[in-house]
């Protein structure tokens, strides 16, 4: 499978931070793209996209919704390969039902349920996440290796109120069962925190983590990561549908790294940066652990750098500044120089 011959493939939710570098490659290796979006009247969903290089004649913008029956059907005629990313992100809900869970798995079901009715559709790619992985009550230690055979547990994410991971559970498990049962061949990638440069206009919650530290935090989380560079994800992406043999799930993690390790490399590539020096709570450091990275390699990435990413998005950041929210502070910039 390659853009040769002007394939199309269809790309759900575009406009969004996966997937704009998607359009963006797929366009640069000739693919003739079918992508969708929320609002075609929205010059944040639809001007990045249709300035891309091959946009003017391969991108074809269509309006979707995931709650609405059939809404991708038009969209997917003709497309052997469909890439369904959309599914809200956010870890801030009011009511975990309409907001997340009810467009991540009836979403993901509408989706799949096009894709059948359409002979041309060979493969669909699903983004998934490490919200799928990797919380299941299960040690994450130094010695434990955590690979795509691990799957968090619903009651878990439930107990612990962690809606997003729920959502991501529930709709992967939902895929998985009905693509067995009607024979719909696809390939989850089960990427860890994407971060990297922005083509949208508008900042997606992944990318907000590294802002937020660089700009008004006072101290960091807790946490140890796995992170992984938007470039590599978009590509593995492509990789899962050019590669006839691809199959089953691929984590995504070029580093597993704790906030502080983070906050150092962020120190070492920007020194004047007012960068928190203590530690969200008293608690001791949680542990990193390690990540297989078998599967991925056979898609062949080669992945970038945790300090080249961390670099990436901030000059990104810098660039775009003036189109995010105003709580972010311009004083930061203002005060700074990058």
């Amino acid at each position: 499978m390659s853009g040769e011959g002007k394939k199309a493939v269809c790309v759900t939710s575009a406009s969004g931070y996966i997937t704009s570098w998607l359009v963006k490659l797929f366009l640069l290796r000739g693919y003739i793209v079918k992508a969708t979006v929320c609002n075609l009247s929205d010059p944040r969903k639809t001007k990045h996209l249709l300035a891309l290089d091959g946009a003017n004649k391969r991108l074809h913008l269509f309006r979707a919704n995931l709650l609405e029956d059939g809404s991708f059907d038009f969209t997917m005629d003709g497309c052997e390969g469909v890439f369904h990313t959309a599914s809200p992100v956010t870890v801030h809900v009011k009511d975990p039902q309409p907001e997340l869970l009810d467009p991540a798995v009836k979403g993901m079901l509408n989706v799949l349920s096009s894709c059948e009715k359409f002979a041309s559709v060979k493969r669909v790619v699903l983004t998934s996440s490490v919200a799928a992985i990797e919380y299941n009550g299960r040690p994450q230690t130094p010695k434990v290796v955590v690979d795509e055979s691990w799957f968090s547990d619903p009651e878990v994410c439930k107990e612990a109120k962690m809606w997003y991971l729920l959502a991501k559970t529930l709709a992967e498990e939902a895929a998985s069962k009905l693509a067995k049962e009607r024979g719909i061949d696809t390939v989850t990638i089960n990427p860890a925190v994407v971060f990297g440069p922005l083509l949208q206009p508008t900042l997606n919650t992944s990318v907000a983590s590294i802002l937020e530290l660089i700009s008004r935090a006072k101290t960091y989380p807790n946490l140890a990561l796995g992170w992984v560079h938007v470039r590599d994800v978009a590509s593995a992406h492509i990789q899962a549908f050019e590669i006839p043999s691809a199959n089953g799930r691929y984590f995504l993690v070029e580093s597993v790294a704790h906030c502080l390790e983070v906050v150092k490399i962020l120190r070492e590539l920007y020194p004047d940066l007012r960068l928190p020096i203590e530690c969200s709570d008293g608690n001791l450091f949680m542990p990193t652990y390690k990540v297989s990275k078998d599967r991925a390699k056979s898609l062949g990435i080669d992945y970038i750098h945790l300090k080249v990413s961390l670099w990436e998005t901030v000059e990104s950041l810098k660039a775009k500044n003036d189109l995010f929210d105003p709580s972010y502070g311009k004083t930061f910039w203002r005060d700074y120089d990058l």
